[in-house]
């Protein structure tokens, strides 16, 4: 049982991700990336801090400024 949750934990954890990198241009907030993942925002910071190492927030500005300048 535990895996199928780490793993249902996982996939959710990275279509969030997918979703960030997707969308940074316009700066997803928390509430948006959570809804698309269907969590509260607060699990979903929670569960993606786990995960990532940073939150939400920090990665999409990672995300942001690592992106090249696309004329």
């Amino acid at each position: 049982m535990m895996e199928t949750q780490q793993q249902t934990n996982y996939s959710r954890i990275a279509a969030a991700i997918d979703y960030i990198n997707a969308h940074f241009k316009t700066q997803p907030g928390l509430e948006e990336v959570a809804e698309k993942i269907s969590l509260s925002p607060f699990h979903f910071q929670r569960m993606f801090t786990e995960w990532a190492g940073v939150s939400p927030k920090k990665f999409l500005q990672y995300i942001t400024v690592a992106q090249p300048k696309k004329c």
